[in-house]
Order: structure tokens, then sequence, then C-alpha cells
């Protein structure tokens, strides 16, 4: 259910950068609406440039005091997702990269993307490690764990033959 959303915002954000910029191109002109395109691109790429600096010092000063770098790694690869949205030529790309590559917009996004995503997938996969929700009373299900195909055995029932 949820591949379907991708694949829709994946074919809806070119077809909005398209309209958009035809929009933009009908009202400031054409060489305009590429200039804008071109610097709205270069300054993206500088913003991102600085920002990725700035999350490998935070990230090498996390593991040189033994700290786990969870926002710094998050921060990385959102800075990655904004680069390509600011490579992509668009207004509509662009933007979303802006709100992507500058901090204090990435930090709900990164917030969001822990609580519903990250954190939801990682305690799936680790059985409620993540976020603390380990089954410890007893067995799970453990009226299933009576059925008529389970016996109880004490030491004495064992029949060893000596041959």
């Amino acid at each position: 259910m949820r591949l379907r959303w991708v694949f829709a915002l994946l074919l809806l954000i070119p077809l909005a950068d398209a309209l958009f910029l035809v929009v933009v191109a009908d009202s400031i002109g054409a060489p305009a609406t590429v200039a804008l395109v071109v610097l709205t691109g270069l300054i993206g790429m500088l913003l991102v440039r600085a920002e990725g600096r700035h999350t490998i010092r935070s990230l090498q000063k996390k593991l040189a005091t033994g700290e786990v770098p969870t926002k710094e790694l998050m921060d990385g690869g959102l800075l990655i997702a904004a680069g390509a949205f600011l490579l992509t030529p668009g207004l509509v790309t662009d933007a979303i990269g802006f709100l992507v590559g500058v901090p204090l917009t990435r930090a709900p996004i990164r917030a969001g993307l822990e609580r519903f995503v990250v954190g939801p997938y990682l305690d799936k996969r680790t059985g409620g490690f993540v976020t603390g929700t380990v089954y410890t009373g007893g067995f799970p299900n453990e009226d299933d764990a009576y059925d008529d195909d389970v016996y109880d055995v004490d030491g004495s029932s064992y029949r060893v033959d000596d041959e």
C-alpha cells in the first residue's frame, strides 16, 4: 500500500514541476525562468555542501566521544536527498530540496521520519527492542503452548535401549 503512494509521489512531483515552470515562464519569460532554476540550484548546492561539512564534523565528534551518531546519520541521508532534489531542474524540486536542506526545517522532517518510518521499521525488525516494548512476562501466546500435540515428560519417562 505504501509503495503505491511512493510511486504516485514520484510521478506527481515532476508533473507539478513542469506545470509550475510553464506558469512561471509565462509570467516572467523563458530566459528569466532558466536563470532562476540555475540560480536556485547553485545556491542550494552551496547550502547542502556547507551543511554536509557541518554534519560530518558533528559525526566525527560524536564518534570520537563514543556516542551513537543517529541524528547525524539521519541528517546525512536527508542532505543526500536534498542534493538530489536540488540537482533536478525545476522550482518545485528546488523548494523541496531547500526544505530538506535548511536545518530549521530539516529537524522536524528528521523527527517525523524517526517517529513514523524508521522507528516502527526497526521495532518490527527487532521485536520491540528499539522502543522497549519487548514482551518480558512468560511466553507469548501462552494459551497456544498447551495443545494436544505437546506432552510434559519427566526424567523417568525416557526409554533407553542398550542395543
